[in-house]
């Protein structure tokens, strides 16, 4: 026998052990490729899900009008992060920024305006800057059936006719002023209240005829009042800003709870209570 054939018989005799070998080397790369990217996988998942785990309590100091929506959006918060707790402080945006500047302990502050966020980013207290997350507009709240048949801003001038706008200072108080101004209107109030909520009860207990304030108030209050559009009300939009604050007992909280509000799911409870989308 020749060199030749003895040479071409080992070829063909390790052809076959070689393949299966390189077939069993291919199938233990393929689950060892699979088990790391399972691996990977679960440690990415693993890292997700510690990376939002949040606990405690987290405190909102937040505009009256968000109270409803804020109130249910922090259910929500509560049912996604169990052992969490939400606490509220819905005020004036003056008065709550003023609380805020003062050294009062919060992790997330929502105005009803810039203006009042503005005192507390110049401050130096937000640790971010501030996004918008709501708008809100004007309309006229009256007692049930609109029995003094108020269809604009001028009817509210009529003699004997009770009338309450918010504080000047406050937002709903300056976007009423900024409207009566667009409109020409002169209009000498019963009385001035320190934040929304406040003007919009003396017309649901019937201590005033009207009260300009907020649609989602309006909204919020059912039968108890009947709402009327104004088209001045335009001309004073007023957006919502949010913000972490910069010595937030519970940061990790506190961003978390941002995040929902500005979520589709926040966004969502927001607009159904009248708020508009930036």
């Amino acid at each position: 026998m020749t060199r030749s054939v003895r040479r071409t018989r080992s070829i063909r005799r390790t052809l076959p052990v070689t393949g299966a070998g390189v077939a069993a080397l291919l199938v233990l790369s393929a689950c060892s490729s699979s088990s790391g990217s399972e691996s990977g996988s679960d440690a990415a998942g693993s890292s997700s899900s510690s990376s939002t785990k949040v606990s405690g309590t987290v405190t909102v100091f937040a505009a009256a009008s968000l109270k409803e929506s804020f109130t249910a959006l922090g259910k929500t918060f509560e049912k996604e992060h169990p052992g969490t707790r939400v606490t509220f402080n819905f005020g004036g945006s003056d008065t709550l920024a003023a609380s805020i500047t003062g050294g009062a302990p919060a992790d997330v502050f929502a105005s009803a305006s810039p203006r009042t966020m503005a005192t507390v980013t110049d401050a130096g207290d937000a640790a971010g800057a501030p996004a918008t997350f709501v708008r809100n507009q004007l309309e006229i709240a009256t007692l049930p059936g609109n029995p003094d048949r108020i269809t604009s801003l001028q009817n509210l001038t009529r003699s004997g006719l009770k009338v309450v706008l918010c504080d000047k200072t406050v937002p709903c108080g300056a976007a009423a002023q900024k409207a009566l101004d667009a409109s020409g209107v002169e209009l000498t109030p019963a009385s001035y209240e320190q934040d929304v909520k406040s003007a919009l009860t003396k017309v649901e207990l019937k201590e005033a005829d009207a009260a300009v304030v907020y649609k989602t108030d309006v909204q919020a209050a059912g039968d108890k009042v009947e709402g009327v559009d104004f088209p001045e009300s335009a001309k004073a939009v007023n957006d919502y800003p949010i913000a972490l604050l910069k010595q937030a007992p519970n940061a990790d909280a506190g961003k978390a709870f941002i995040e929902l509000v500005k979520s589709a799911e926040g966004q969502k409870v927001l607009t159904r209570a009248g708020f508009r989308t930036p």
